[in-house]
């Protein structure tokens, strides 16, 4: 088989192969294959023995792993060197302090080919060439030949293969898409047909194999679809299509345009200030005077978006701008970002021989920080800049490789002397101390906050498909807390009811912002979602209540959700409370129920058992819909005064749960009734059939009185005086109420018509205060 390229080809996007100048070499057992791969997928980087011990077997090696290393690279040795002298120094497979590095151009793996074509299929859809982005996603697919990494044991093959699977998805997936979008339905379909095989429960795929059906006059077919995808979603999951499914049937059966098309430019309103500062420094440079700004705000603020409204038609002739975006991919090529960036802005020079100098640079930096990179990078761009006005704009430059930041740092001492505009913007990255070079050179940052509401109720009445109600404009704008990512995936989904779970471009774009974060602060912002829910007039939880609820230290709890603090999604103060009630809202609502009410009970308890604020247990009790166990019942109990004075009408709504419940002990359902029977009636609510099941049910005189007291009460109140008269003559024939009971029932029928003006109740206005003292004291 010829090779594909000069020297070295090797092939790890299916079943893991090598060839060496044409010729496919052996490479051995599965283990000695394993130990290959993790070389190659590391290729021009040493790897430590104890990395490869641990990436082919895991937590629980062999005595003789460290050994069995030893043997698979000399095996290897032999077979990618043939012509090497045992003794002589290896050049393909070196070794050294303690590990071992397989020397491969970048272009002989083939997974680092695809994440090169995939990253030129960036930068052209940053310049909008549709074409050319899937001429290079084409290519990048077509070097799969299977599963990747195909029957390589161990955990690190697994999640290499997971992560190189789902890039082939999101690659495939943006291939169908640029089909759709250049009118190519035909070929979108059959590719849809194919992924929505292999991911059955994709709605996104099937989602968009509808919009081609639907294109191609093929409503039929599209709609079948979207029921297969129904009945095997209730099937296999027991849940229902999401929002952007229904919303793509919908649009089929009202006949609306089908094709997806390019993607309507997003609404934007608001930022007034901030758009006058671009575009003053744009106007600045033109005038060939320097300049830099830095912008900052939580993911979903609108920094890409304010970008593109000020500076994408906003270049005055002469002017050249450039875009990059850092991600976690770029992070990996030394310069990358500064590369993309400085290409597109001289995309129209006549000479690229700048360009060319800049990746000359780059490949120099290939091999680790070496001297005068920083320095000729930026000599690179002074001489650009000195030729004319030159815009250089980074998004997410928190996530730029750390040369391209050192080179940004440098860049801004020559704004004082050139026409060159700096724009970068990332999130707030407080923490982040590869910026704090750049932070101490930059004259100051412009903090992206929520849109104000006069602002975000503008944008969802732009944004929504009708204008929304009064009530449901409120509680979206109260959920998205200004942030306009969450307004307009909020406006733009069909109306939705308090209680209905999030819609699913929501949880996606919420998912999205708190993907960065490590797993241990995802899972302590999910106890805060749960615990953070208000009762009565507090909002947010403690630092002690999610250590108490999830058993680790406060100071480790501070420690996990510094980077959620740092990146805007909790705010400042004591108190733990999301800046966006949609994030909280996401978090809880898309645990599994099961999960959901087993936490809540699990919390409450815990929350109890440290001593926390009984409003905080009664709101866990709340929140999970689970019958009140035995514990909750004695608790609940043991704090119903404490909690009607904090909080009265949560304390009511858990009484009347545990009133119509069966699985308490009678006691403490008799009790808790009573409780219920005490409070509505202090509320000027009515309380007869409570009040007369505890009478019924109660052994004890006095309590039997009280709640027949409160029967004839409520009937008073009402003006059903023959009633409430049944009542007291029952009680005083029947004298099994105490004496003091007993006299009140005859002042009541003392009260009663004849003997008082109509209208008049015989029983006093009960102070709110009189259900904290003794339960005879409702009567005042």
């Amino acid at each position: 088989m010829a090779a594909e390229h000069e020297g070295m080809d090797l092939r790890l996007l299916g079943p893991v192969r090598a060839w060496r100048d044409g010729t496919e070499v052996a490479l051995g057992s599965a283990r000695c294959t394993a130990v290959f791969t993790v070389l190659a997928l590391h290729a021009n980087r040493p790897v430590s023995r104890e990395q490869l011990v641990a990436a082919v077997w895991g937590d629980d090696p062999p005595a003789s792993a460290t050994g069995n290393v030893y043997t698979y690279v000399s095996a290897l040795r032999r077979v990618l060197e043939p012509g090497r002298d045992r003794w002589a120094a290896g050049r393909t497979l070196t070794s050294g302090a303690g590990g071992y590095c397989l020397h491969v151009p970048g272009a002989a793996v083939d997974v680092h080919r695809f994440e090169a074509l995939r990253e030129r299929s960036r930068r052209h859809r940053a310049a909008d060439d549709r074409r050319a982005e899937l001429a290079a996603l084409e290519a990048a697919l077509g070097l799969w030949r299977g599963e990747a990494l195909t029957g390589m044991p161990g955990r690190y093959a697994e999640a290499q293969r997971l992560r190189l699977t789902e890039l082939r998805l999101a690659t495939a997936e943006r291939r169908a898409t640029l089909l759709i979008e250049l009118g190519r339905h035909d070929e979108a379909i059959s590719a849809l047909r194919t992924l929505a095989t292999a991911y059955p429960l994709q709605e996104n795929l099937h989602a968009m194999l509808m919009s081609a059906l639907h294109a191609r006059g093929r409503r039929a077919e599209a709609l079948e679809v979207h029921d297969r995808l129904r009945d095997l979603l209730r099937d296999e999951t027991g849940t229902e299509p999401g929002a952007a499914l229904r919303a793509v049937r919908s649009r089929v059966l009202d006949g609306g345009p089908g094709g997806a098309g390019p993607a309507p430019a997003a609404v934007f309103v608001g930022r007034t200030a901030e758009l006058r500062l671009l575009l003053d420094a744009v106007t600045e440079v033109a005038a060939g005077r320097g300049g830099s700004v830095w912008l900052k705000g939580a993911p979903g603020m609108g920094k890409s978006a304010l970008l593109a409204t000020a500076l994408r038609d906003a270049a005055p002739p002469g002017c050249r701008i450039g875009w990059g975006a850092g991600d976690e991919l770029a992070r990996r090529m030394p310069l990358g970002v500064l590369l993309e960036c400085f290409e597109s802005a001289m995309a129209g020079d006549g000479s690229r021989e700048p360009v060319r100098e800049l990746f000359a640079v780059a490949a120099d930096a290939l091999g680790g920080p070496a001297p005068g990179i920083v320095d000729r990078a930026a000599a690179v761009i002074r001489r650009a800049a000195a030729e004319g006005p030159l815009i250089l704009v980074i998004d997410d430059l928190e996530l730029a490789d750390d040369a391209t930041l050192r080179v940004w740092t440098e860049l801004h001492a020559l704004t004082g002397e050139l026409p060159l505009l700096l724009v970068g913007a990332g999130g707030p990255a407080a923490d982040d101390r590869r910026l704090a070079e750049l932070r101490a050179v930059h004259p100051g940052e412009v903090v992206l906050s929520g849109l104000a509401p006069a602002d975000a109720a503008a944008l969802v009445w732009r944004t929504a498909p009708r204008p929304p109600e009064p009530r449901i404009l409120r509680r979206l704008l109260g959920d998205a807390g200004g942030n306009p990512c969450y307004l307009r995936h909020l406006a733009a989904a069909p109306r939705r009811e308090p209680g209905d779970p999030p819609p699913a471009e929501v949880t996606a774009a919420v998912n999205a912002h708190l993907g960065p974060f490590a797993e241990e602060t995802r899972q302590i912002l999910r106890a805060v979602a749960f615990l953070g829910a208000p009762v009565g007039r507090r909002a947010g939880c403690t630092v002690p209540e999610v250590a108490a609820a999830t058993g680790r230290p406060a100071d480790e709890i501070r420690r996990v959700l510094a980077p959620a603090h740092a990146a805007g999604v909790l705010g400042p103060g004591p108190q733990l409370v999301f800046r966006h009630r949609i994030v909280a809202r996401t978090l809880h609502e898309g645990t599994p129920t099961a999960l959901r009410v087993m936490l809540h009970r699990s919390f409450a308890e815990k929350v109890a058992a440290a001593g926390g604020a009984p409003d905080r247990v009664l709101g866990q009790l709340l929140a999970g819909p689970a019958p009140l166990d035995p514990w909750a019942g004695r608790w609940l109990a043991g704090h119903v005064e404490e909690l009607w004075a904090s909080a009265p009408k949560p304390t009511i709504a858990v009484l009347q749960r545990a009133h119509s419940q069966y699985n308490l002990d009678h006691g403490t359902r008799l009790e808790l009734t009573a409780w219920l029977a005490r409070l509505l009636f202090l509320q000027g609510r009515g309380a007869v059939a409570e009040a007369g099941w505890a009478a019924a049910r109660a052994t004890d005189p006095a309590l039997e009185a009280e709640m027949r007291w409160i029967v004839a009460a409520t009937h008073d109140r009402r003006g059903d005086h023959a009633a409430a008269a049944d009542v007291a003559r029952l009680v005083l024939s029947a004298r099994r109420a105490p004496g003091p009971w007993l006299d009140r029932f005859r002042a009541l029928l003392s009260r009663l018509p004849p003997n008082r003006p109509p209208g008049e109740p015989a029983v006093p206005r009960m102070r709110r205060t009189a259900g904290s003292a003794d339960p005879i004291s409702v009567i005042g």
